[in-house]
């Protein structure tokens, strides 16, 4: 038996969380997903996704906060989710 790929997505928006879900789920990946950094925290300490998806702007403790929180005890590769036009801020974490 192989085991998919899992990936944690982080979003405040329910219907991004469902969106990213199916489409990565119909593509053979087995999906978590969360809608804040408390969950995702959470989620870390049951299992370790092979990938992140983690919006930007997120409420309370926003994406690139804990992208570099993460990144200072993890080496699991992170994809910046954002609408924000302020790309630049992703390539800092």
């Amino acid at each position: 038996m192989t085991t998919l790929d899992h990936v944690l997505i982080v979003d405040d928006d329910a219907e991004i969380r469902t969106l990213l879900s199916e489409y990565l789920q119909r593509n053979g990946y087995r999906v978590s997903a969360v809608a804040d950094g408390k969950r995702m925290w959470a989620a870390l300490d049951v299992k370790r996704p092979d990938l992140i998806v983690l919006d930007l702007m997120l409420p309370g403790e926003d994406g690139l906060t804990l992208c570099r929180n993460l990144r200072a005890r993890s080496s699991i590769p992170v994809i910046m989710l954002t609408t924000s036009d302020r790309d630049e801020e992703a390539l800092k974490c």
